[in-house]
């Protein structure tokens, strides 16, 4: 891909701390994306709160800010140091919510930063079930029965028209933090408590369970040449 002459300047949101589905692969991936980007000479600003990674050696960006990954925190670094670009794609979801919260706020389009990688729009679409739902019935591709909640009450009512076995899916968490499956209305209204809590937009998708089935997944990836290979993985739901 051919260096974009006008941006100068790019900031690189680090994971934080590390937890079970952000670890050290997060920490090495950003490390290894705020060199090359110091090495094409574009100046880079790091923010990550974890003192104890790589990444927040003073030599791997030419700044490090070592804040909490909120949005205040961040948002107050954006307007300082004014980035032309964000790289959030590296920062797991934690990254990939911050992006998300600073479009939202409209912290990028005050002041004209770009997201470089995935777009804010296609963040949405992933991580938005309901968005990302849609996307497949357009596509054509099957989808399991399910409605996205916002209440527990909501959920109860959906569990009754679809049927259990469930799987509950919370918006926006890392991982599916806070989801799990549940076989009765006890165990759902527990679980559901605790997924709209851990859930930043306090929306839960109630899904039927597919728990057992075979699984045969396929990957591709593909480079700006569009030269594509094809990782397949097999497992059971």
């Amino acid at each position: 891909m051919p260096k974009r002459t006008d941006i100068k300047k790019v900031m690189v949101i680090g994971s934080g701390p590390i937890v079970i589905g952000q670890a050290a692969e997060f920490d090495y991936a950003g490390t290894q994306a705020c060199l090359a980007l110091k090495e094409e000479g574009y100046e880079v600003i790091l923010v990550n709160s974890n003192p104890a990674t790589i990444m927040t050696d003073t030599f791997i960006a030419d700044k490090v800010y070592m804040e909490p990954l909120k949005l205040e925190y961040v948002a107050k670094i954006i307007r300082y140091e004014r980035p032309d670009a964000i790289v959030p794609g590296l920062g797991g979801q934690t990254g990939l919510n911050l992006a998300v919260q600073l479009a939202k706020k409209g912290v990028l389009e005050e002041c004209g930063v770009e997201i470089l990688g995935t777009s804010f729009e296609s963040i949405e679409q992933a991580e938005d079930r309901e968005l990302f739902k849609q996307l497949c019935i357009d596509l054509g591709e099957p989808v399991l029965p399910s409605e996205v909640v916002n209440t527990i009450e909501e959920g109860v009512e959906v569990a009754k028209k679809i049927g259990y076995p469930l799987v509950l899916r919370p918006a926006f968490t890392l991982g599916g933090t806070g989801g799990g499956f549940v076989d009765n209305e006890e165990e759902l209204r527990e679980l559901m408590r605790n997924a709209l809590a851990l859930s930043p937009v306090h929306q839960v998708l109630v899904e039927k369970s597919i728990k057992g089935y075979k699984e045969i997944e396929y990957e591709v990836m593909r480079d700006k040449n569009d030269t594509a290979i094809t990782i397949y993985f097999y497992g059971e739901c």
